[in-house]
């Protein structure tokens, strides 16, 4: 449900109406707006009814929300969230954000390497997988705890925030304090307990789409994150499992203008686990944007035919700088066009 509040309600009114609703074990989250005050009721409303509460004299109105999603609704928050990224950099609300990098650090060679290359090129942030989930139990794992020191010597020496994915929540604790960017990949889209660990911590969540996943799937496990209150969430299509053998995933890009019609979230676009294929992430990267994603993830690797973890679908730092290039093209083009979703 969704509460207007009249414009001459007390501080003492809405205070007590929110403890009221809390002891009935639903929570009022404030909706921001430039002029009224609204709530987005959270919880069990089974035992509210609209006109009940409307029967409140502070309560201009009552609106019920037909999504089993709320928090990621657009319903709830009408305007675009704007997430702040390190180095004074945004994504959503027309700010658009590129993060780059390996899948997997190999070495403080190579992540040294492509950070410098990614960001002299114009990445917003550096991607990079310290703890990796492999379909086979024999494939490169990851450095862990090591990888992710060297991803700190990257962003330390070349200024770019860290973007990497967690697990479990073994190292919640680490990441909190070391990770800009906790990602969730798509194997642990509905891991219920790991989104609300990462939801309370207070750091923006880049969570994936799951490879048979809805996207109501894909807002209801967003809301786990924000249910928590301090989390700021970045959805991230990446492809979906689909009967076509040609691609690694079939990239749904239909999904991002869906997606941005039905919540105020940023949406970004992995074209590389989207295709599975270098040659095919430039083309998908440029149709993404097109579409109105808020931002891109890519997977870049100085030598591709000699990484550990999909060196298939990385492309080469050069191959990079010539897409950041056109990325330019592509968004003032876009910027043009009047459409509205």
């Amino acid at each position: 449900m969704i509460v207007v509040i009249k414009d001459d309600a007390t501080e003492a009114q809405i205070d007590g109406f929110i403890r009221n609703l809390e002891d009935r074990g639903v929570f009022a989250k404030a909706i921001k707006g430039e002029s009224k005050t609204v709530f987005g009721l959270v919880g069990d409303v089974s035992s509210l009814s609209p006109e009940g509460l409307a029967r409140n004299e502070f309560i201009d109105k009552v609106m019920k929300v037909s999504e089993p999603y709320k928090l990621s609704s657009r319903s709830f928050h009408p305007d675009d969230t704007v997430i702040d990224l390190p180095g004074g950099k945004k994504i959503g609300g027309g700010n658009f954000a590129v993060m780059a990098g390996p899948c997997s650090v190999e070495s403080e060679e190579q992540i040294l390497s492509i950070a410098t290359d990614v960001k002299r090129s114009g990445a917003t942030m550096l991607r990079g997988g310290a703890f990796k989930p492999r379909s086979s139990p024999y494939s490169f794992q990851g450095l862990g705890l090591d990888g992710l020191d060297l991803l700190k010597i990257a962003r330390q020496k070349t200024g770019l925030g860290i973007v990497t994915e967690i697990m479990s929540t073994d190292y919640i604790d680490v990441f909190e304090k070391e990770v800009d960017v906790i990602q969730v990949g798509a194997r642990n889209m509905q891991n219920f307990t790991l989104l609300k660990e990462v939801g309370r911590l207070g750091k923006p969540v880049l969570l994936k789409r799951g490879p048979s996943s809805t996207i109501e799937e894909l807002l209801m496990a967003a809301d786990y994150v924000l249910v928590g209150g301090k989390a700021q969430v970045i959805l991230c299509e990446r492809g979906i499992r689909t009967f076509e053998t040609a691609t690694r995933n079939t990239l749904d890009l239909s999904a991002v203008p869906v997606l941005k019609k039905r919540t105020h979230l940023p949406v970004v676009v992995d074209p590389s686990h989207g295709t599975g294929y270098w040659n095919l992430v430039y083309p998908m990267a440029l149709a993404a944007t097109a579409a109105g994603a808020d931002g891109l993830i890519i997977e870049v690797h100085n030598q591709p035919a000699q990484a550990l973890c999909d060196g298939q679908q990385s492309i080469t730092p050069q191959l990079f700088d010539d897409l950041m290039k056109s990325l330019g093209k592509i968004r003032e083009a876009i910027s043009t066009i009047e459409y509205t979703l």
